[in-house]
């Protein structure tokens, strides 16, 4: 049997406690390349740690639906991580507070389609969960010799399902 966790729309406010969002919103911070782009500057708080550097790779994730079971939450304790979609499909993001060392009470969010994520270090999140093909996605994260991952499998799993 599985516990529910119902999606909401992902907000800056709502997902501010593990990252930041990366989208266009407000007016830029300045207008560049001969007046004809906006420049929306230093959205995420980028954090590889004093072992790494900074990488960018593309990451090709098969589609999945909802409902969703999460039977697993992972975290990068020596860097942050950005999902930046390389298509305009909204994705699914998973996310916990840490409790004691366990990811706590997950919260699911679903992205507009032009938002990324910024997850912050050692943040529990779920694994990419594009929710229509193409799941392409440039990341931005920890490159570096030391260990960076640590996963946790669940008991019991958490079904992600559709709000209303």
């Amino acid at each position: 049997m599985s516990r529910q966790i119902a999606v909401q729309p992902l907000t800056v406010e709502a997902f501010a406690p593990f990252g930041e969002v990366i989208e266009v919103s407000g007016a830029p911070d300045k207008i560049i390349n001969q007046g004809l782009c906006g420049r929306y500057h230093d959205r995420a708080a980028l954090d590889f740690g004093p072992q790494g550097r900074a990488g960018i790779s593309v990451f090709d994730a098969r589609a999945r639906a909802l409902p969703y079971e999460l039977e697993m939450m992972e975290r990068h304790p020596e860097g942050s991580q950005a999902f930046i979609p390389m298509h305009g499909n909204p994705f699914l993001v998973i996310v916990a507070a840490d409790e004691a060392g366990r990811p706590g009470t997950p919260q699911a969010f679903v992205t507009s389609g032009a938002q990324g994520i910024n997850v912050h270090r050692n943040t529990w999140h779920g694994v990419l969960t594009p929710l229509a093909d193409p799941g392409l996605f440039a990341v931005i994260d920890r490159i570096g010799a030391t260990p960076n991952l640590q996963e946790h499998w669940f008991d019991t799993p958490w079904r992600v399902i559709e709000t209303g």
